[in-house]
């Protein structure tokens, strides 16, 4: 166990020292190519920031990500078709920095790279069980774990929208991961070097992201996400339907968001890509919250629903439930009180004077 400790500690070092020294070079690297992100006033001030701002960021996560591999990973085909995946995500995300391209253009790139995993590294979600009863998906294995991974990058992608938003988020999932792996035993697992890699490698990027930020993702944030699916399906291959939600549970958050906002855009009749203000971390700046102020509530929030995972897996399953029910009505309470979903505000008080109106 000892041991397992000191690996995971040198893993996550070793990668933040890394990522954290080579941020400076990407940052002159992305204002030397162009990759820079300028508030544009004609968005309805959905930018928040004020100044041009170097991107590329991930793509210095992504090469943490490689220092890491080459350090402390095992050659695979699965490995092999994560590290190929992982560069059509990357090569995507630096063009669409440079020059903006379509929505469909960047799905394309993103389809590509999610049946790399599926064909060639055999990665899938063959089958989950659920209430005593066992779905296998058969010929549907592909598609569905093919759009599982597509969605997962753009959830992240999704709320990369204030400083050490994104970073602080996929730090906390990687955090979770590595202490349910660390309660299993699994340490030596390519899951778990996975995970350890990741969390030092955005750990670095979060050092020189944090608000105020000296240099952000950009788009190439999806790769990200990307990981992200990748270790859910490998954590919780072949495992019960609750299983496999509890690495989705830690991203409450971020999942709720894109949810909401795909419901908001929906209702307004906008394309479900199309960008607007109404995200949450929109919302709680709303409120008069300062930026940084806003992170750390968002942060909090993910913290519950890992700490809710944490106890359903490795302690008590009940009060693990029990959590994710108190979160659940946190949640439903913040969607009534904010226009998080319908540009009118609702709340109970309303509703039961409209119902109180209606019976008179």
């Amino acid at each position: 166990m000892r041991e397992d400790v000191f690996l995971a500690l040198k893993i996550v070092l070793v990668t933040f020292i890394f990522t954290a020294l080579i941020m400076p070079i990407m940052k002159k690297i992305a204002i030397h190519i162009g990759a820079v992100d300028i508030p544009r006033k004609n968005e309805g001030k959905r930018h928040i920031h004020k100044k041009v701002m170097p991107k590329l960021g991930a793509l210095g996560i992504y090469l943490g990500f490689l220092f890491g591999y080459m350090l402390f990973g095992q050659q695979s085909i699965q490995m092999n078709s994560i590290l190929i995946g992982s560069i059509i995500m990357i090569l995507t995300g630096i063009i669409d920095d440079i020059k903006e391209i379509r929505a469909y253009q960047k799905i394309l790139g993103q389809l590509a790279a999610a049946c790399v995993i599926v064909f060639y590294g055999g990665i899938l979600l063959n089958n989950i069980t659920a209430f005593g009863f066992s779905i296998d998906f058969g010929i549907f294995t592909y598609p569905i774990t093919i759009i599982f991974i597509v969605a997962c990058s753009n959830i992240i992608n999704l709320i990369d929208g204030l400083d050490g938003l994104s970073g602080g988020v996929c730090s906390i999932f990687y955090l979770t991961i590595g202490i349910i792996g660390f309660y299993q035993a699994r340490m030596g697992s390519l899951v778990m070097i996975l995970t350890f890699i990741m969390l030092g490698s955005t750990l670095g990027f979060l050092l020189h992201n944090f608000y105020p930020a000296k240099i952000f993702a950009g788009d190439c944030i999806t790769f990200e996400g990307f990981i992200i699916a990748i270790i859910t399906l490998l954590e919780f291959k072949g495992a019960a339907l609750t299983s496999f939600f509890v690495p989705l549970l830690i991203l409450g958050i971020p999942i709720l968001d894109t949810f909401f906002a795909i419901i908001r855009r929906m209702l307004k009749r906008k394309p479900i890509f199309a960008a607007d203000k109404q995200h949450l971390h929109h919302q709680l700046l709303g409120m008069n919250f300062s930026q940084r102020t806003t992170v750390l509530i968002i942060y909090g929030m993910n913290i519950l629903f890992a700490s809710a995972s944490i106890l359903y897996t490795i302690k008590d399953p009940m009060l693990g439930k029990i959590m994710y029910i108190i979160i659940f009505i946190i949640v439903l309470w913040f969607v009534f009180h904010t226009s998080i979903i319908s540009d009118k505000k609702l709340n109970f008080e309303d509703l039961t004077k409209k119902k109180i109106k209606t019976k008179k």
